[in-house]
């Protein structure tokens, strides 16, 4: 009698060791800036290569004030106008942590 419950518990074991890497595939937002000229262009997408068309990108101050928005084109970039000052740029895709370029990378 105990042998099939050792069993039945195994296997129920194994089958969640075996789900817990797909925790590990969860995918996170990325995001890379340039700057040319008076423009900068942010190129956003998720970990898994996934683009994000359509997405906010969003320019905020160090007072967290917001600066500016742009949305991602169909080749899931957002451009903007040069800020002056300190500012930062997020791309937060609703899940996770933040994508976050400083404004010193450039």
């Amino acid at each position: 009698m105990i042998k099939p419950f050792f069993r039945h518990c195994l296997s129920v074991l194994v089958s969640l060791l075996a789900l817990m890497p797909l925790v590990a595939w969860a995918h996170y937002p990325v995001m890379d800036c340039s700057r040319d000229g008076e423009e900068i262009a942010c190129r956003v997408g998720f970990s898994d290569g996934t683009l994000a068309q359509g997405q906010a990108v969003i320019i905020y101050s160090y007072d967290d004030e917001v600066l500016a928005k742009s949305v991602a084109d169909g080749r899931s970039v957002a451009k903007f106008a040069w800020q002056e000052g300190e500012f930062y740029i997020q791309f937060d895709a609703g899940h996770e942590d933040a994508a976050e370029f400083d404004y010193v990378e450039f």
